[in-house]
């Protein structure tokens, strides 16, 4: 009778351990590691399931015609942060210290950088004036996302034309 207690607590810890989020570090060590094997830079966004432009920026760039282009250039990689309520269980732990790192602390989401396989920041989601882009949307902030992307991945015209014509909000 004991030992099948300890089976089933046992079980029961590793069934939460299952359901844990994965720490930021390791989410962002694996990218890291897929990146250098592949010879890419990682895309890492921070967001949030309550984040309607954080849902937006991630359809955005799973599109038929804009995912292959982000696929073939980075690794992407998406970090949890700033969970509310019962939803707090979705955070990466460690997330928002990751995102504080990068400056990100007072960024709002999605935020996101652009890293070589060696972890250097190459390109952040903050403009000129050191406002977060977020998910880019007006023609200014696709223009300035576009030459982060450029600078960091060496897209060709082609492919930066079609990720501006996804991302440049349409006016109803």
């Amino acid at each position: 009778m004991k030992f099948s207690k300890i089976l089933f607590l046992l079980g029961l810890i590793l069934f939460q351990l299952n359901f844990a989020q994965e720490k930021a570090d390791i989410v962002l060590n694996k990218a890291l590691t897929e990146a250098k094997a592949q010879k890419k830079n990682v895309l890492l966004v921070f967001h949030a399931s309550w984040c309607g432009w954080c849902k937006l920026m991630e359809k955005n760039m799973n599109l038929p015609e804009t995912k292959p282009i982000f696929d073939k250039k980075f690794v992407t990689s998406y970090i949890d942060v700033q969970e509310r309520g019962e939803k707090k269980k979705l955070e990466n732990p460690g997330g928002q210290e990751l995102m504080n790192k990068y400056k990100g602390e007072n960024a709002g989401l999605p935020f996101w950088l652009v890293l070589n396989p060696k972890g250097e920041v190459l390109a952040d989601s903050f403009d000129s004036k050191g406002e977060n882009l977020g998910s880019p949307a007006t023609p200014e902030e696709v223009f300035s996302f576009l030459a982060k992307l450029e600078k960091s991945s060496k897209m060709n015209k082609e492919e930066l034309q079609i990720i501006q014509k996804v991302f440049v909000k349409k006016d109803k």
